[in-house]
């Protein structure tokens, strides 16, 4: 059933959901819109500042991208990616700046890595002959799809969205974080003018150039978007959903970890600071929260210091979170000041001064402590003693709130592992490794920026971001 809701009852929808998380300490820009409209289009490479006027120009790029066929979609494709790559230095240091929080070399390392986003290969169609026949399954464009990208990855998303986007025959519109859009501008507007050049194709990606709340409620309404992907806070997705259209969607998450005894504590500590440091902690998949069996807690917290962690305890703990956190009534609410950023500030912070090198903080804490419960993307690591692992399974069960995004585990007990995987039944589960592998990085699989974990399309491929149709010729048609 297609739920259709009026323009203004929409705008109403997204200010609702927006205000509600600025109350709760959130900052409204986290959706990926901000107060405010613009009037006019430019449309000079792509950017545009009236999103009708983008989706329409985006709608007749699109026409021209079909009658390219696949090789067309090809040729994009190695545009995005050869400048993604050549540029990753200059355009991960433009949106270091303008975002302040990551990690520089975290941010031009996730440019240079959209090459292992996949392409046309993976939409070969399916096919069937027998008896009576044969049938042909085919994987389709949507059109224009609308996307809305974050402030956490905001040119490694958009670059690996065009990849999935283009290589399934669509033409996009992007309405980027407020804090990011800069940068998507920076890059959107130099992809379209290596397309328009090699291809002749004007505005395959179109971009709002000042994204607001209504630029994002219009995009939703415009009955040009046949498909929306939304890679943002919990306040979009819950409007997204809400829209009557085909809506990819990723959700919040808070992954926990599980060590148990079985395992190397040293190896463990290892992969967990590399996966929870990895631009500050930031990545959706990230290492929140670690719950490690009591008969290997003293080895794992003293890896935990010979690894690059630092520990903080007592009074500084107390300070670190009255500087992360605001209590309101009975919760925590996350503020924002100390997201993303260096383990250096959250450490001044803390009143505490840290060795060089240090990658993160982390403190031993109980299991209903903010930094565990809260999605807290900073580099500062709760860790929590647990007499057995069935004691740990059922506080990471508790933590992880049902998101069923992602969750970690390091131990050797094929049994625990299966435990886990079915008491959390996330997206993303990772046996013996940084959270990065689950993106296929020192992993198994492929890479992708968006990962849908409130829709349950899963890590996006080209193939989710396409319809699936049928052709049948009748008859026999078989010379076996």
């Amino acid at each position: 059933m297609s739920l259709q809701i009026d323009e203004e009852s929409l705008r109403k929808i997204v200010r609702s959901v927006v205000e509600k998380l600025a109350s709760e300490g959130a900052q409204a820009p986290s959706c990926g819109c901000s107060a405010g409209a613009g009037a006019s289009a430019s449309g000079e490479h792509g950017i545009f500042n009236d999103v009708d006027a983008a989706v329409a120009a985006a709608k007749q790029a699109y026409q021209k991208l079909v009658k390219l066929g696949i090789q067309g979609r090809n040729d994009v494709i190695k545009i995005v990616k050869d400048m993604t790559i050549a540029r990753a230095e200059e355009w991960g240091k433009f949106e270091y700046e303008e975002s302040k929080i990551g990690r520089l070399d975290h941010k031009i390392e996730k440019l240079k890595i959209v090459e292992l986003v996949p392409g046309t290969d993976w939409i070969r169609p399916d096919a069937f002959s027998g008896d009576d026949g044969i049938m042909l399954e085919e994987y389709t464009p949507y059109g224009v799809i609308g996307a809305i990208t974050p402030l956490t990855h905001s040119i490694p998303t958009i670059a690996g969205n065009v990849v999935s986007m283009v290589a399934a025959g669509n033409a996009i519109v992007f309405n980027p974080h407020p804090g990011g859009a800069k940068s998507a501008v920076l890059a959107i507007s130099e992809f379209n003018k290596a397309i328009e050049k090699k291809l002749n194709i004007s505005n395959l990606l179109c971009c709002i150039e000042k994204p607001t709340l209504d630029t994002f409620a219009a995009l939703t309404k415009n009955p040009d978007i046949a498909m929306l992907c939304i890679t943002g806070g919990p306040g979009v997705v819950a409007a997204a959903m809400k829209s009557g259209k085909k809506s990819i969607c990723a959700g919040p998450g808070n992954p926990p970890v599980i060590v148990d005894e079985t395992v190397d504590a040293n190896k463990a500590a290892k992969d967990i600071i590399k996966g929870c440091a990895y631009d500050n902690n930031l990545l959706c998949v990230g290492e929140k929260e670690v719950f490690v069996v009591e008969k290997a807690y003293d080895k794992f917290i003293f890896a935990m210091k010979v690894n690059g962690g630092y520990e903080i305890s007592g009074a500084a703990l107390e300070k670190l979170t009255q500087a992360a956190f605001e209590k309101k009534g009975e919760h925590y609410v996350l503020k924002r000041d100390l997201v993303g950023k260096d383990p250096e500030v959250l450490a001044k912070a803390a009143g505490v001064i840290i060795p060089r090198g240090t990658q993160l903080l982390f403190a031993q804490t109980d299991a209903n402590h903010p930094f565990v419960v809260e999605e807290q993307m900073m580099p500062m690591l709760p860790i929590v003693k647990c007499k057995d692992f069935e004691e740990a399974l059922e506080c990471a069960v508790k933590a992880e709130h049902g998101y069923k995004h992602s969750a970690i585990i390091h131990s050797l007990n094929v049994s625990r592992m299966t435990d886990m995987a079915r008491a959390l039944s996330t997206t993303v589960f990772i046996k013996n490794g940084p959270c990065v592998a689950g993106l296929g990085l020192g992993g198994e699989g492929y890479l992708s920026y968006s990962i849908a974990t409130a829709t349950g399309e899963g890590i996006t491929s080209p193939k989710t971001f396409t319809r699936k149709r049928r052709c049948v010729m009748v008859g026999n048609l078989s010379i076996i």
